[in-house]
């Protein structure tokens, strides 16, 4: 009974990932043509030399033979050789050269491609699968340029070898060409029957990668829940998988080898014994024998282009991964014809926004005007979609329908750099982005001074935690454990610190605790005067603290009103799941976020 592979493969099967491949590697030719050029060059001076030398070395045995011309003849096979060996060390150096920059290439366009496709593209290519790709699917066609030239030199080799056999005598070429068409189908097959076990061998690993990398984001869960050795199953679910791809690819391989292994000696043992023939009845030389032999040895040699065809394909299968994720096209696209940003207040106009997810329209037909400067709290029931409105104001996704508008001008119309400059996020979990911690405060604005960074940090309640660190705000991330609460004032002072005119933050003090999170937006009431917020807000307090309430409902903006005005209705109040306290039954609006 055959087992069902226990990982999917890529849609189209080998087929694609063989097609992908070979996009990838004609491009990447392209892009280094001058570097291949030389290598070229090299390579076409190495095969001549070689070809050469079978010649060289006849009529220096000829010569030896005849007593005359020796020095001459001598000094020739010398010179051939010293060319052979000078051309194949330069191949080598090149090689490497054009290995190592073709590997960057392509890690920086996948790199490129991965940061482009935003959050929606880690639910098609997974963490662990990325870094898959990124190392042993990229690394693999660095030796694509010295092997595509090997195949080359080996089947030029070989052709000129024939052909040295047909001027030296045309039945050594005959001999030869009978031994053709089974090397030929014998490396068809290979190249049919190799490519899907392959291919399903770097999934396999990439699906151990990415479980691996699942589990150690949980490892405390783990802990917690005694789950080790279920977890460690999971992880290694694909070992099967992986080792029955192996285990094809290895019978497959070795077919042919042997087939291979019984062809060329039988091949060379052909010619040379008509050679022998031959020369018995005084139609070569003595040195034309041994130049025979040298060259049913180069001709037979095709036969070692069974191992270069086998790393080739292996570069078309690990390019053809890498060309999946570059042929992703990016949810949110840079605007055929940008706009500059315009001036202005920061005015923000949402008109007829649809946004689908699972099926259906979380935001559906949604208007909201937000007046510029103005500090708005988004509120709405889990999974109104509040992330995802506060998303389309900065791109980071793009309405299925409606538009989204930055003081006039579609947001689709900016440039993406910009536009980011120009709409500042704080997240519910900030990542810890850069070296230090004065870094990651300064993720998006790099040129920003300790001062400016400081005063981030004392607007989101941080200076203080952060200067007890050991070295400050040069301790380094990975000597700085933070909390919760410590990561999202973190994220808050780098919206502080941000030279936007709109401000986001979705969820960002969920972590802290209530006087906490007054003592951060009154500080930031103050940072952030004059331009416009929005704030997801799960808190009444936090609602309270705003200019206006959006209340988010089935899909729409059910009302835009001040805080106290919608809290004595029992549907705002049943949003926050809370009861009114005794002391703030109706309570007073506050300026600022």
């Amino acid at each position: 009974m055959v087992r069902k592979p226990t990982v999917v493969a890529p849609p189209g099967g080998s087929a694609v990932l063989r097609a992908g491949g070979r996009r990838l590697m004609r491009a990447a030719v392209r892009r280094f043509r001058v570097r291949m050029g030389v290598l070229a060059a090299l390579t076409a001076v190495r095969v001549a030399a070689t070809l050469t030398t079978p010649v060289m070395l006849a009529r220096a045995i000829d010569a030896a033979q005849a007593q005359e011309g020796l020095g001459a003849a001598t000094a020739a096979l010398a010179v051939t050789l010293g060319v052979a060996i000078l051309a194949d060390a330069g191949e080598d150096v090149l090689g490497a050269y054009c290995g190592s920059h073709l590997t960057a290439w392509l890690r920086h366009r996948m790199l490129g491609r991965v940061l482009a496709l935003g959050p929606q593209g880690q639910r098609r290519f997974p963490t662990g699968d990325v870094l898959s790709r990124l190392t042993e699917s990229a690394s693999g066609p660095a030796a694509f340029p010295v092997l595509l030239l090997a195949a080359a030199a080996a089947t030029a080799s070989t052709a000129g070898a024939v052909i040295a056999l047909a001027l030296i005598d045309w039945w050594l070429a005959v001999a030869f060409a009978a031994s053709v068409p089974p090397l030929v189908l014998a490396l068809r097959v290979f190249v049919v029957q190799a490519t899907e076990p392959f291919a399903r061998y770097q999934i396999c690993q990439a699906a151990i990668a990415t479980r691996l990398l699942d589990a150690r984001q949980g490892i405390r869960t783990i802990q917690a829940s005694g789950t080790a050795a279920a977890e460690a199953r999971r992880i290694l679910a694909p070992l099967p998988e992986l080792r029955d791809a192996g285990r094809e690819t290895w019978e497959v391989q070795g077919r042919v080898s042997r087939r291979l292994a019984l062809l060329a000696p039988l091949t060379q043992v052909v010619v040379v014994g008509v050679a022998g023939v031959r020369l018995a009845t005084g139609d070569v030389s003595t040195g034309q024998l041994v130049a025979s032999a040298s060259y049913a040895a180069m001709a037979v040699a095709s036969a070692s282009l069974f191992d270069t065809f086998v790393q080739l394909l292996n570069c078309q299968v690990g390019a053809g991964r890498i060309e999946e994720v570059l042929a992703a096209v990016p949810a949110v696209r840079p605007p055929a014809r940008p706009r500059p940003v315009p001036d202005g207040p920061g005015r923000l106009r949402l008109r007829r926004v649809t946004v689908r997810a699972g099926g259906r329209a979380v935001l559906d037909g949604l208007d909201l005007d937000v007046p510029p400067g103005a500090a708005v709290a988004v509120v709405g029931a889990s999974g109104a979609g509040k992330s995802l409105l506060v998303s389309t104001i900065g791109r980071l996704l793009d309405p299925d329908d409606g538009h989204v508008e930055l003081d006039g001008v579609p947001v689709t119309a900016l440039p993406l750099p910009r536009l980011r400059h120009a709409v500042a996020y704080a997240f519910e979990r900030p990542a810890p982005l850069g070296a230090t911690v004065h870094d990651t405060i300064a993720y998006a604005r790099p040129d920003a001074t300790r001062a400016e960074v400081r005063r981030a940090a004392r607007a989101a309640a941080a200076d203080d935690f952060v200067r007890a660190l050991p070295e400050g705000y040069d301790t380094p991330l990975a000597r700085a454990p933070f909390s919760g609460g410590e990561l999202q004032r973190l994220g808050l002072a780098r919206a502080a610190l941000a030279d936007a005119r709109i401000v986001v933050l979705d969820d960002a003090t969920s972590s802290l605790d209530t006087a906490t999170e007054l003592k951060v937006t009154e500080a930031l009431r103050r940072v952030l005067a004059g331009r416009t917020s929005l704030v997801v807000a799960r808190r009444p307090a936090t609602a309270a603290r705003a200019d206006l309430v959006a209340w988010l409902d089935a899909g729409r903006i059910r009302a835009l009103a001040p805080h106290a005005e919608l809290w004595p209705d029992p549907r705002y109040r049943a949003v926050f799941d809370a009861r009114p306290p005794a002391d703030a039954a109706a309570p007073e609006p506050a300026a600022g976020a």
